[in-house]
């Protein structure tokens, strides 16, 4: 029987500083490393349908592979490049995968211009390592109403193996945050309220701007009441993990309960973005991996910061992000200044 012909969508230069290598100096320096990755997939449904969550997200496969490029150190590019095909594989949209990976300035005494390892992977020959923490079904920090991923519990939480890696070190100086709150059970403009002012007591955290506040529909999950969304900017001292932490704390000190994955909420607060962070980890990944496509961040963020940009792959003006997201249809504007207290000035 031939083999089925799939669709391909290439993804090339892919760049990250890693510590790879046998040596003490690349382990201790880092190099660069550039890998380049061909996804192996059927595109029909989504084409037909002109739908981004019925293909793959090429800005998340982006961010994932070059978070194996910056991750845990390994002595053989060739494993590198099995763990870039498991994390791609993680996606089960994904038939099979070609990997090249880059080792352009590998310790070599003589001229050259380029090491390569080439690879490819599929469901009847898989990568020869699992896929690292912070694949597809990792609990990365969600973003509201979002179908795809669902928030880690916070820490301490029976069962759950502490994570203490560069997200746990706080920055030299206080950086820029973005949160996104979002709720749609219960009394929610109150419970939005609340939320804001806890997050104005939590040592380490400036709130800048609130934005005003947006109804929009659920997307994704079960049938559920529509959303009110809203967006705080902030600058911190905190680590992004320890700011993760005080915002499920927030959530718990509302309420929040996670009986129902993608189910309705009391409340979320979510790190969309912390600085310039890029991370991908089983609890956090920076930015938040569709914040791009999500009207609900995006147009309550470009209403107080107008010049916004949010970086990473897939990132750029978020004014402009906000006028192409899928669900720019669904937005409603409810009120200005309703985080404050009533009577407050």
């Amino acid at each position: 029987m031939p083999d089925v012909q799939h669709d391909r969508i290439r993804i090339t230069g892919i760049a990250a500083t890693g510590h790879h290598g046998v040596f003490d100096h690349e382990r201790r320096d880092g190099q660069r490393f550039v890998a380049d990755v061909v996804l192996h997939v059927d595109t029909r449904s989504a084409a037909a349908a002109d739908r981004l969550d019925l293909t793959v997200d090429y800005g998340t496969v982006t961010s994932r592979v070059a978070a194996v490029l910056s991750g845990a150190p390994a002595d053989l590019v060739e494993t590198v490049a099995e763990r870039i095909a498991a994390v791609v594989l993680d996606d089960d949209r994904v038939h099979a995968v070609d990997v090249v990976l880059h080792k352009p300035q590998a310790p070599i005494p003589v001229p050259f211009d380029d090491v390569t390892v080439e690879i490819h992977r599929d469901r009847a020959r898989p990568p020869a390592v699992a896929a690292p923490a912070g694949g597809r079904h990792a609990g990365a920090a969600a973003t509201e109403q979002d179908p795809q991923a669902d928030v880690a519990e916070p820490s301490g939480v029976a069962g759950q193996t502490a994570v203490h890696d560069r997200l746990d070190e706080p920055p030299a100086e206080p950086v820029d945050v973005v949160l996104a709150l979002g709720s749609n059970l219960g009394p929610s403009q109150d419970l939005l309220r609340r939320a804001v002012h806890e997050l104005c007591e939590v040592d380490g955290l400036d709130v800048v701007a609130v934005s005003p506040l947006v109804r929009t529909a659920a997307v994704g999950g079960p049938e559920q009441p529509d959303y009110l969304n809203a967006v705080v900017l902030g600058r911190t001292t905190l680590a992004p993990r320890a700011l993760l932490r005080a915002c499920q704390g927030v959530e718990a000190s509302l309420g929040r309960e996670r009986l129902e994955r993608w189910g309705p909420r009391t409340v979320d607060v979510d790190v969309v973005v912390h600085g310039t962070t890029l991370a991908v980890t089983d609890d956090l990944e920076l930015p938040h991996p569709r914040a791009h496509e999500r009207a609900f961040v995006l147009e309550p963020w470009a209403q107080v910061a107008p010049d916004a940009v949010l970086p990473g792959l897939g990132g750029g003006p978020v004014r402009l992000l906000a006028e192409t997201a899928p669900d720019r249809g669904g937005i409603r504007w409810m009120a200005l200044d309703w985080w404050r207290t009533p009577g407050e000035a």
